[in-house]
């Protein structure tokens, strides 16, 4: 079936859809990583933040009843099949997560923001494809590399599955275990259960991420490898989206196009069902540097981390990865940290 179409473009195509629905999900179920964590810590809100729960609650128990059908290899992805380097999670989710909160965004949710007609954002975008292009292949490439080397996994990098191996008892009876604590402390939340239209959209979210990794593993089986078994990432993705864009190289047409372009027109359509799609540009150039600095800081932080607050914080926690509950907590504790700064005129020592 794929001989009808090349791999890449199928890959696309799911990247595409899955991307559509994030986009909807951020836009109608204000599903955003700045957003949680800015309401919980300084606007007495936790909905946003507890809407997290149901995003992972759903994704870890779809994906492992995915992988037990057969219809997904989430061992597969890189976040699996690259030895996990602590100290790389940590020093890169808290660059990426001081960066989110300089820039004022991640990259998922600059690109929600684009999509709603804010100019920034794209600055936003662009620098974080940049730097993260610079740091993954270019002249910060080496130094990453000698600090960081990226070595392939000689154990198992799942935690669910690490359990399965020591217990005999299968990896989605842990997954389960860990989707309906994730759900029941985001149901628990009395404020949360009164929008039952934002549980749905997070719950779609979760979904489009499962989605994402059954679909591209089915591509991943019929073109033999040439297809990557990935979620939703947006950090290197960025910078590949603008070189396919730019030249139609860096790997050609790919998931990571297919779903920068799905975030983009999901976004897009959300914005104007709800009637705030918006011109909007930056008149203040202290912010627009501070939003470049953020920006540049995300591509660093991100490549390091392997993996940005969606990509690590949602993706890889699909799976279970090791690397990445740790790399999550860096990334809420630099956004925490660069929030205080920016909102309590805070100075770290």
């Amino acid at each position: 079936m794929i001989e009808t179409l090349p791999a890449g473009v199928w890959a696309a195509i799911f990247g595409l859809i899955g991307g559509c629905v994030l986009g909807l999900a951020a836009r109608l179920g204000d599903f955003c990583t700045l957003g949680a964590l800015e309401s919980a810590a300084y606007g007495a809100d936790q909905r946003r933040l507890r809407l997290w729960g149901i995003v992972l609650g759903v994704a870890i128990i779809t994906t492992f009843l995915a992988e037990t059908a057969g219809w997904a290899e989430p061992r597969q992805t890189f976040y699996h099949t690259i030895s996990w380097n602590p100290i790389a999670s940590v020093l890169g989710g808290l660059i990426f997560g001081y960066g989110m909160a300089m820039a004022g965004n991640c990259g998922f949710g600059a690109l929600v923001r684009f999509g709603g007609g804010d100019l920034r954002s794209l600055v936003v975008v662009v620098v974080i494809g940049i730097f993260a292009f610079a740091t993954l292949s270019g002249p910060i490439a080496p130094l990453r590399v000698l600090l960081f080397p990226q070595e392939p996994a000689s154990t198992t990098q799942g935690i669910a599955h690490l359990l399965a191996a020591q217990t005999g008892l299968p990896a989605l009876t842990y997954a389960t275990i860990a989707g309906i604590a994730a759900i029941s402390w985001a149901l628990a939340h009395h404020p949360l259960r009164q929008r039952p239209g934002m549980i749905a959209w997070g719950v779609a979210a979760g979904l489009a991420v499962t989605f994402c990794l059954v679909a591209t593993t089915w591509a991943w089986r019929e073109s033999f490898g040439e297809v990557s078994v990935e979620g939703p990432s947006f950090t290197a993705p960025l910078g590949r989206t603008l070189i396919y864009f730019m030249t139609s190289t860096a790997g050609g047409i790919s998931f990571s196009v297919g779903m920068v372009a799905g975030v983009l027109g999901g976004a897009f359509a959300g914005s104007v069902f709800r009637g705030r799609f918006r011109w909007e540009a930056c008149e203040d150039p202290r912010e627009l540097g501070r939003q470049v600095m953020g920006a540049a800081l995300m591509g660093i932080g991100g490549t390091l981390a392997l993996g940005c607050s969606i990509g690590q914080g949602v993706t890889a926690m699909a799976t279970l990865a090791v690397s990445a509950p740790v790399t999550l907590a860096a990334i809420v504790a630099g956004g925490l940290i660069g929030l205080r700064q920016l909102i309590e005129g805070y100075q770290p020592d």
